[in-house]
């Protein structure tokens, strides 16, 4: 470690998966009660996204940066990765704030001292295989396979209840769905026949209008006939 930063872990360790991001941390601790400007390089830049690249640490802080790595479509040979970083620090005047840091700050010119400090990438397997447990020459001890059948069989357990209580719940959605479509069937039934009633009343009451029209019309020709009749026969 250098005089300025002490940084831990020494190694950039990602959880390795394919066609998924994977990230990692690092902390910077300030070892001395100066500024210290930071800067953080990789051989493959679009291959990790690392936050923040650069940045300020004050006397007896420490500073988290965090690496990402890009989703990969293929695993390296032997699961080796070439990818190196580089993280150099350097001392900072009293007040220096991030956006205040510049590429010549970690220029070694002019004697100024400019610690860098390499970490390596590793890849560890996301999903690592269970050790096996000590025990008889097959491989497994009684003990372990007890405990293996029992979280086995809890495990089907809660299978066996997430699968029954799932068709639970969408039958009651059917049901629900069911009960209201009948009582839209029954309403809609009800005002059919009121509007059949309707409809039936009006035609009787058509039918009235007609028929009373009808002999009002034929008392009066009878009439007017009477009076026709009256008068012929006054004339003659």
């Amino acid at each position: 470690m250098g005089d300025l930063l002490n940084i831990q872990p020494s190694e950039l360790k990602f959880p390795f998966e394919l066609r998924k991001q994977s990230s990692c941390s690092m902390q910077l601790s300030n070892k001395t009660d100066k500024y210290v400007a930071f800067k953080v390089k990789t051989t493959n830049p679009k291959k990790y996204c690392v936050r923040p690249n650069t940045g300020i640490v004050l006397p007896g802080t420490t500073c988290n940066v965090t690496v990402t790595m890009q989703a990969q479509k293929e695993a390296p040979p032997d699961m080796q990765c070439k990818d190196k970083f580089l993280l150099q620090s350097v001392v900072a005047p009293d007040g220096t704030a991030t956006k205040d840091i510049t590429a010549d700050m970690f220029n070694k010119e002019d004697g100024k001292v400019v610690e860098e400090f390499k970490l390596r990438v590793i890849y560890i397997p996301a999903n690592p295989p269970s050790p096996v447990p000590e025990g008889s020459e097959e491989g497994t001890s009684p003990r372990a396979s007890v405990l293996e059948n029992g979280n086995q069989r809890g495990s089907l357990f809660e299978d066996v209840s997430r699968s029954l209580e799932e068709p639970k719940q969408k039958s009651t959605k059917v049901w629900s769905m069911i009960s209201r479509l009948t009582e839209e069937k029954t309403s809609a039934i009800e005002q059919n026949q009121k509007l059949r009633e309707e409809l039936e009343l009006m035609r009787k009451g058509i039918s009235k209008s007609r028929a009373g029209g009808f002999s009002l019309l034929f008392v009066a020709l009878i009439g007017l006939l009477g009076v026709l009749i009256g008068y012929l026969m006054k004339r003659t």
